[in-house]
């Protein structure tokens, strides 16, 4: 394996000491080299070898990182995504990207300039449930496809005043935090929409920021894919659902390696990214008679590390990133 890549992380809240600390750990091709604490400094708990920085400029002055995660709010993605391929670092980009597409397209023409790479970090291609319908859709079982359903429901009222994620502002609300996810995961299934049409709203007391949004997706040969996210929803509806011709499947939201991480599991362990038992996707079509077949479909093992191999093998290797260009501009495009 070529020399490991020394990476750089500009915060360790959640999505720093959970999402990439630990995958970075266990991958034999990085090194967790360098992170940004400007108050609490923690990282060296865990991670006792790490430079702590107390500012984002001091980390891009380090010639040794040569990868940079940017995991700080929405809102500064753009501007310190640019600042880290200014300083001649390829850059992994928590979701969502950036707030516009025309922001994206600056930091896509900046890298190319630079000769680094600047990549989404869409960790939720490699949920076991997404993995599943992926795998169900692609074998054919379905037919030709004619509606699709893709839900994120969470139920919560309480807003968190001390959280940038009830600000509003670039890149706020579920349509950017949850939003960025579903409309990728639509995008890497079916191919970027013909057109589409969008309905945001604020349903909890009090918010500022977009917490509901539906969308309309169209697709050549009259696919229809609707996409519903919702912070109130007391009885969760199944995450995918898929007609097609030949029959349905329907999976419910069941990926653990969230939960796991945040419990501590290591992506090293065996039991990381299984899913829970009886929590199977049902597939149902129909035979030659007309009569009804169920088939449990149970999903396998599934890992966020995959990510990383992903920035690996186009880093070092120099192969084709899954979330391509265009798709990162339509994502972008769908959600602004």
């Amino acid at each position: 394996m070529n020399k490991t890549i020394k990476t750089g992380m500009l915060s360790f809240g959640v999505s720093g000491s959970i999402f990439h600390a630990p995958l970075l750990k266990y991958h034999p091709a990085f090194e967790f080299y360098a992170v940004v604490e400007r108050s609490k400094k923690k990282a060296h708990l865990d991670y006792p070898k790490v430079k702590s920085y107390d500012a984002i400029d001091e980390l891009l002055l380090d010639e040794s990182v040569e990868l940079v995660i940017v995991n700080t709010p929405n809102e500064t993605h753009f501007e310190f995504a640019l600042k880290a391929i200014k300083a001649n670092k390829h850059v992994l980009l928590d979701k969502p990207f950036t707030a516009t597409s025309s922001q994206a397209k600056k930091l896509l023409k900046e890298a190319k300039k630079k000769g680094v790479w600047v990549l989404p970090f869409q960790n939720r291609r490699y949920d076991s449930d997404f993995l599943s319908v992926k795998k169900v859709v692609e074998s054919g079982k379905l037919g030709n496809l004619i509606e699709a359903h893709f839900r994120y429901d969470r139920y919560n009222t309480t807003i968190n005043k001390n959280s940038w994620k009830e600000a509003p502002g670039p890149g706020s609300g579920v349509i950017y935090n949850l939003g960025s996810h579903t409309i990728d995961g639509v995008i890497s299934m079916f191919g970027i929409p013909l057109k589409w049409i969008k309905y945001p709203s604020y349903v909890r007391p009090k918010t500022k920021v977009v917490d509901y949004v539906h969308i309309h997706l169209l697709y050549p040969n009259n696919l229809q894919v609707f996409v519903t996210i919702s912070f109130l929803v007391a009885d969760p509806q199944p995450a995918f659902i898929v007609h097609g011709k030949l029959g349905s499947f329907k999976k419910n939201r069941t990926d653990v390696q969230e939960n796991q991480l945040i419990e501590g599991m290591l992506p090293n362990d065996a039991q990381y990214g299984v899913e829970l038992p009886e929590s199977e996707g049902l597939l149902t079509t129909m035979d030659s008679n007309g009569l009804k077949i169920q088939e449990k479909i149970v999903s396998e093992k599934a890992s966020y590390m995959n990510v990383f191999e992903d920035v690996y093998q186009t880093i070092r290797m120099g192969k084709g990133y899954p979330v391509t260009k265009e798709q990162i501009i339509a994502q972008l495009e769908i959600l602004e």
